[in-house]
C-alpha cells in the first residue's frame, strides 16, 4: 500500500479528497438506484447498479493515474487539435443524440460496438478550458488586441457554445461563466470582457426569439423547458420539475440532524433522478445535516487545494489550467446542491464524483489528472531545487575541507621552515666566542 501511495505524484491533498468523495459515493448510489432497478428489472435489486458504479469509479481513478503522468504542457497542442474534433462530435450529438435514463435531451451519443454512451459537452468543456488557457499564456508577453482575440479566442469559444446551447442551456451557461473567469484571471482587459458578456446576452436573446418563432423545430425544443423551469421556480405553478423539487425538499426535511440511516431513504422511490441530479437530497435524507455539510466541506477543501495548486504553479498556463479545470467541478457541485434545496431552478447538473454515470465521472477524472500533472511538475521542480541545494552544500563542504587542508599543510610547512631556520641559526652561532662563554 505504501509503495502504491509513493507512485501517486502531485498534490496529496487533492488525491485524498477525491478518494474520499469516490468512496463515499458507493452508499448513496447503491441506495438511490432502487427506483431504477424497479423500473428496469422490476425486482428492485440494485447490486448491478453498484457494480456498474464501482467499475466507473475504478476506470475513473485509472484515468487520473494515467493522465497525471503526462506532462501537462502536452495538452497545449492537444487542445488546439482537439477543438475541431469536439465540434464534429457536438454537431453529431445534436443530430443523432440519444435519450438516456428518461432525460429528455439529446446530449449523449452511443459508441458503436461497445454500447457505452457519453455526454460530448463534458469533453468539449475540458478541451475549451485548456484552449483558453493556452491562448492567454501564449499572448502573455504581447499586448492583447481585441481584433486578434476576437478571431483567435472568442470565435472558437462561441462556436463551441452554439453547438451545446440547443440541448443544454445550464452547461452552456456554466462553461461561458468559467471562460469569463479564466480570462479575467488571465488579465484579459475588463472592457473587452464586458463587451463579450453583453454580446453573449444579446445572442441568447436572439436565439430565444428565433425559438419562439419556430416552436415546432427539434433544434429549439429545449427552449420551452428552460422557460417553464424558470417560471416554476418563480411561481407556484406545478409540473414535473416542481414535483422533483418537492420530493427533494421532503427528503431533506426528513433527514434532520443525523438522517434516517444508510439505505433507509423513502423519497428515493419517488425521485426520477435520485441517483444523479438529486442524489444530494438522498444523502441528506440518509445521513442528515451532518452528512450534507460533510459533503459540502469536502468540496470546499478540494477548492482550497485547487487554489493552492494554482498559486504554486510555475507557469501562467499551469495556473490557468488548474483554475479552468478545477473550479468548474466545484461550481457544478454547488449548483447541484443549490437545486436540491431550491436555491436554483432545475438544471440537470450532476454531483461530481458522487452521482452515478460514466462519462461525467471519467471526464471529471480526466480533468483531475491534468491538475495533478501540474502539481506533479511543481514537486519535480521543488525536488530538483532541493537536490541542487544539497549538491551545492556538499560541494561547498568539499571546497571548505580542501581549503582547510591546504591551510593546515601551509601552516605545517611554515612551522617546519621556522624550525629549520632556528636550527640553522643555533648551529651557525656555535662558533661565536660568546657562545662558548655562555656554555
Amino acid at each position: 500500500m505504501k509503495e502504491l501511495i509513493n507512485k501517486l505524484k502531485g498534490d496529496k491533498g487533492i488525491w485524498s479528497f477525491v478518494a474520499l468523495l469516490g468512496l463515499f459515493s458507493f452508499m448513496p448510489v447503491f441506495s438511490a438506484s432502487s427506483n431504477l432497478a424497479y423500473l428496469g428489472h422490476g425486482t428492485g435489486n440494485t447490486l448491478g447498479y453498484l457494480v456498474k458504479h464501482f467499475a466507473h469509479i475504478c476506470i475513473g481513478f485509472l484515468i487520473i493515474y494515467w493522465v497525471h503522468k503526462i506532462p501537462y504542457l502536452y495538452f497545449r497542442a492537444i487542445s488546439k487539435v482537439g477543438l475541431p474534433i469536439v465540434w464534429i462530435l457536438l454537431a453529431y450529438t445534436l443530430v443523432k443524440g440519444t435519450v438516456i435514463a428518461g432525460a429528455n435531451a439529446s446530449r449523449w451519443i452511443q459508441i458503436p460496438f461497445i454500447g457505452l454512451s457519453f455526454q460530448t459537452s463534458t469533453v468539449a468543456a475540458i478541451i475549451l478550458f485548456i484552449f483558453v488557457a493556452r491562448y492567454l499564456s501564449k499572448t502573455r508577453e504581447n499586448p492583447i488586441t481585441f481584433k486578434s482575440s476576437l478571431w483567435e479566442l472568442w470565435l472558437p469559444v462561441f462556436i463551441t457554445l452554439i453547438f451545446i446551447l440547443p440541448a443544454n442551456f445550464s452547461t452552456t451557461a456554466l462553461i461561458f461563466s468559467m471562460v469569463i473567469m479564466i480570462v479575467f484571471i488571465g488579465r484579459y482587459p475588463i472592457k473587452y470582457i464586458c463587451f463579450i458578456v453583453g454580446t453573449g446576452v444579446l445572442f441568447l436573446t436572439f436565439f430565444i426569439l428565433i425559438a419562439k418563432a419556430f416552436p415546432d423545430s427539434r433544434f429549439f425544443s429545449r427552449v420551452g423547458t428552460w422557460g417553464s423551469r424558470i417560471e416554476n421556480f418563480t411561481s407556484n405553478k406545478a409540473d414535473e420539475d416542481d414535483y422533483q423539487i418537492e420530493k427533494a425538499k421532503i427528503a431533506i426535511a426528513s433527514g434532520q440532524i443525523y438522517g434516517l440511516g444508510p439505505g433507509k431513504s423513502v423519497q428515493k422511490n419517488f425521485l426520477p433522478q435520485s441517483s444523479s441530479d438529486f442524489i444530494y437530497a438522498i444523502i441528506v435524507e440518509e445521513y442528515g445535516l451532518v452528512g450534507g455539510v460533510g459533503v459540502l466541506v469536502l468540496y470546499l477543501l478540494l477548492l482550497f487545494r485547487f487554489v493552492v495548486a494554482s498559486h504554486k504553479a510555475n507557469t501562467l498556463f499551469g495556473k490557468l489550467v488548474v483554475v479552468g479545470l478545477g473550479f468548474p467541478m466545484i461550481f457544478q457541485a454547488m449548483i447541484n446542491m443549490a437545486v436540491a434545496v431550491e436555491l436554483l431552478p432545475v438544471t440537470g447538473q450532476t454531483l461530481p464524483l458522487i452521482s452515478s454515470g460514466g462519462s461525467s465521472i471519467w471526464m471529471t477524472c480526466f480533468g483531475l489528472g491534468i491538475i495533478l500533472s501540474v502539481t506533479k511538475k511543481e514537486e519535480e521542480i521543488a525536488q530538483e531545487k532541493l537536490e541542487k541545494e544539497k549538491r551545492d552544500e556538499v560541494l561547498q563542504r568539499l571546497i571548505d575541507k580542501e581549503i582547510e587542508t591546504n591551510l593546515e599543510e601551509s601552516d605545517f610547512k611554515n612551522e617546519k621552515n621556522n624550525i629549520e631556520i632556528n636550527d640553522y641559526s643555533i648551529s651557525d652561532n656555535s662558533s661565536n666566542p660568546m657562545n662558548a662563554v655562555l656554555k
